[in-house]
């Protein structure tokens, strides 16, 4: 009785065993998954396994004017019908800070979005949360240097850090100078010419203020350390290390920078005093409230489209030297997600990334598209023909630098953006703050200096 107990528990612990196998087979595309956060490279160059259907959470963000939720919801579709056995599921998450926060929330509570765009400045802080895979193994599988060699350098600083690639731009941006051509005539200066110096930008904003219209409007909220590192830039260095373990705000030339960011409105009278919104700045140049304005190209399209009036674009003025920070998301791939999953994320990263889709991403919104190839194509060749606007963007990425990014960013950034502000809105001094927001930062980063 024994034996024939032991014979049925045998065959039964086979089969058992079997059943593990071919589940597991079926959970992953048909290999084992790798022991390694690192996906493997599919044989068919990246994708997914063409019988395995696979859903996509894809995160968001909207931090400028226009219909961009209707544009990256469309670029989703358009790639399932390319794909039907990928269905991909945009989330629109709010700001870059909004988005920011629900995927930390996510990753803490083990449901991390598939594929996600964010700051690109979040890359050591989403490093120190161990979220993201890097993805050098799905490049050389499936594009290799051609393709990652095709975007910009200065968009690949804020992308890669310790001989490794974590971030593919995205929806990258820089700062520029928007200005009413109009307004320029009336108040007796050339339309076409902007100001090239941080003289020449005082003196014109003073000659344009007047009843109903400021000379400038610089936001000094919401990312009001990205502005301030265009004058830090143009003056002396830049803010950080190139590791993220330090930073560099206390310095004579930004100390120099922020008193004439400061002077711009308190002793010109050519802005604004007290805050100005990041959001509202744009609204402002198209109704005509002012006639100049620091914003992000990424609402190039949103002027164009909307103003009433002639309007150029121009880098921005130099001190010492041209200088601008780059902005704007990146896409990242997350951990705690099936193998399978990640080649299907990849896989999506590439499509939304091919030369005529970033060429087309530029035309609807504004961003410089962050591959070459990108403007090689006709379509991007005659909107430049007719807009020559829309290649200001990336002509400045010759002066650009990384944007502020260090690891836990976002308290090193609030201590800064504090500081700022209350310079800017406060009446504090510049040396002290600036102080004041090293010696914060300092502490912040002190735990990844051991």
């Amino acid at each position: 009785m024994r034996s024939k107990m032991k014979a049925i528990l045998l065959v039964l612990a086979s089969i058992m065993i079997m059943a593990g196998c071919s589940s597991n087979t079926a959970n992953n595309g048909g290999s084992a998954a790798p022991a390694s956060n690192e996906p493997a490279a599919a044989e068919n160059g990246g994708a997914a396994s063409t019988d395995e259907k696979v859903e996509l959470t894809f995160y968001y963000p909207v931090a400028v004017g226009g219909p961009l939720t209707q544009i990256i919801e469309q670029m989703a579709a358009d790639f399932t019908k390319e794909n039907p056995n990928i269905t991909v599921k945009p989330v629109y998450t709010g700001s870059y800070d909004d988005t920011m926060i629900k995927t930390q929330a996510s990753v803490q509570g083990k449901t991390p979005p598939d594929v996600a765009v964010l700051l690109s400045t979040e890359l050591y802080t989403l490093l120190d949360m161990d979220a993201i895979v890097p993805l050098d193994d799905m490049i050389a599988a499936d594009g290799g240097d051609e393709y990652i060699n095709d975007f910009y350098p200065g968009f690949m600083a804020n992308s890669q850090t310790g001989g490794q690639t974590w971030g593919i731009p995205f929806q990258r941006s820089t700062i520029v100078l928007y200005y009413n051509k109009e307004a320029f005539k009336a108040a007796g200066l050339d339309p076409e010419k902007a100001p090239k110096t941080w003289d020449e930008l005082a003196d014109y904003a003073k000659k344009l203020t007047k009843d109903g219209q400021w000379g400038l409007e610089i936001p000094t909220t919401g990312f009001q350390y990205w502005m301030f590192q265009t004058f830090a830039l143009q003056n002396g260095k830049n803010l950080m290390s190139d590791d993220g373990k330090q930073v560099f705000f206390n310095t004579p030339e930004n100390v120099e920078a922020l008193a004439f960011w400061r002077d711009l409105s308190a002793v010109h009278k050519a802005m604004p005093e007290g805050s100005i919104e990041w959001a509202t700045v744009p609204s402002d140049f198209i109704e005509g409230k002012t006639a100049m304005m620091y914003h992000t190209t990424g609402n190039l399209t949103n002027v164009k489209n909307n103003a009433q009036f002639d309007f150029g674009v121009s880098i921005l003025p130099a001190s010492k030297q041209h200088g601008t920070p780059t902005g704007g998301g990146n896409f990242y791939i997350f951990k705690g997600t099936s193998e399978a999953k990640q080649q299907a994320a990849w896989k999506f990263i590439k499509f939304m990334t091919e030369p005529e889709r970033m060429a087309q991403w530029s035309i609807d919104t504004g961003y410089v598209a962050p591959r070459e190839s990108a403007y090689e194509t006709e379509k991007m060749k005659a909107y430049t023909a007719e807009f020559p606007q829309a290649l200001v963007a990336r002509d400045q990425l010759q002066y650009a630098s990384a944007e502020l990014s260090t690891h836990n960013n976002g308290k090193v950034v609030k201590a800064f953006n504090d500081s700022l502000q209350s310079v800017l809105t406060g009446g504090a001094d510049p040396a002290a703050a600036l102080q004041k927001a090293q010696e914060e930062a300092d502490k912040v980063l002190a735990p990844f200096n051991k």
